[in-house]
C-alpha cells in the first residue's frame, strides 16, 4: 500500500540548512517531482501551516506537511525529506529532522494508507532507522514494506 505512494523522487536527505519552510517546500517538491500535486500545492500546504501553525510536527521531530485535497492533487503522494541539521517550527516536538509531505485525492480514501503508516512509524527502531540509516534504498524498503 504504502509502495504506491512513493514515487521514485520521494525520498531525499538533505545536508544543506534550510529553515522550517525550506523544509516544507523542498518535501512538497518531491512529490510534485514524482507528478502526485502540481506546482500550486506548496502555496497551499505553506497556507496551512501559516493559518494553523506547527500543527504539521506530530511528534517529537517528525512533520507530516499537508493540505486539504484539491485540484492540484493529481494522485495520492508522500515523500520524504531527511535533514542532517534539523529545523524549528515552533512546535514542542522541535526540532524536526523528519518532513514527510502528504496529498491525497479526497477526504477519506487515504485513511487505511495513513493507518499504514503510522503502524511503520511506530515499529520498533523505525524512527531511529530513518533518522540514520544513510542508504537511502533501505529507507524506502523500510517505509513501503
Amino acid at each position: 500500500m504504502l509502495a504506491q505512494v512513493f514515487g521514485p523522487n520521494s525520498i531525499s536527505h538533505r545536508s544543506e540548512t534550510t529553515n522550517w519552510l525550506g523544509a516544507i517546500a523542498q518535501a512538497v517538491a518531491l512529490l510534485e517531482a514524482d507528478q502526485k500535486v502540481t506546482a500550486s500545492y506548496i502555496d497551499r500546504v505553506l497556507e496551512a501551516n501559516q493559518k494553523h501553525g506547527p500543527y504539521f510536527v506530530v511528534a517529537p521531530g517528525i512533520a507530516i506537511a499537508h493540505a486539504a485535497p484539491g485540484d492540484d492533487v493529481l494522485q495520492t503522494g508522500m515523500a520524504l525529506l531527511r535533514l542532517e541539521t534539523p529545523v524549528f517550527s515552533g512546535s514542542n516536538n522541535d526540532p524536526v529532522k523528519l518532513v514527510f509531505a502528504f496529498c491525497a485525492v479526497d477526504g477519506t480514501s487515504h485513511i487505511e494508507l495513513l493507518s499504514r503508516f503510522a503502524e511503520v512509524m511506530s515499529g520498533a527502531g523505525n524512527v531511529n532507522s530513518l533518522l540514520n540509516e544513510p542508504n537511502l534504498t533501505i529507507v524506502r524498503n523500510l517505509l513501503t514494506a
